[in-house]
């Protein structure tokens, strides 16, 4: 296989790597919370990527005489719970930000821990 074939899984890397660097560097909760749903989304491609299997078909019977290569759909369905999970957190996060403002009047963490520290 050659190394560009592979380009999903760069991709993949690549989206993981930006996310987790968002949610680690930034001190700005919006930034992390993007950075969150940017680590969510990689993950997400990683699974869709792999539950595809060239020339494979959808897993439904037929009265073929040949057996059918079939695709596992799995993934899609652990992805689309996933997807409704990531929705939640995020919407739970951006709630728990506002509040945040309310309180503090900053969404920056280290003034969040100055605040904190006085």
């Amino acid at each position: 296989m050659a190394l560009l074939e592979l380009y999903h899984y760069w991709v993949f890397a690549a989206l993981l790597m930006i996310g987790f660097y968002a949610v680690i560097a930034k001190l700005n909760l919006i930034k992390k919370l993007i950075g969150l749903s940017l680590f969510q989304a990689a993950v997400f491609l990683l699974y869709i990527s792999m539950g595809k299997v060239e020339g494979g078909t959808a897993p439904i019977f037929t009265d073929s005489a040949t057996e059918p290569l079939y695709s596992n759909p799995l993934p899609q369905v652990l992805i689309l719970t996933a997807i409704v999970v990531g929705i939640s957190t995020l919407a739970l996060g951006l709630g728990i930000v506002v509040r945040i403002k309310e309180e503090y009047g900053t969404i920056e963490e280290n003034e969040i821990q100055e605040i904190d520290r006085q």
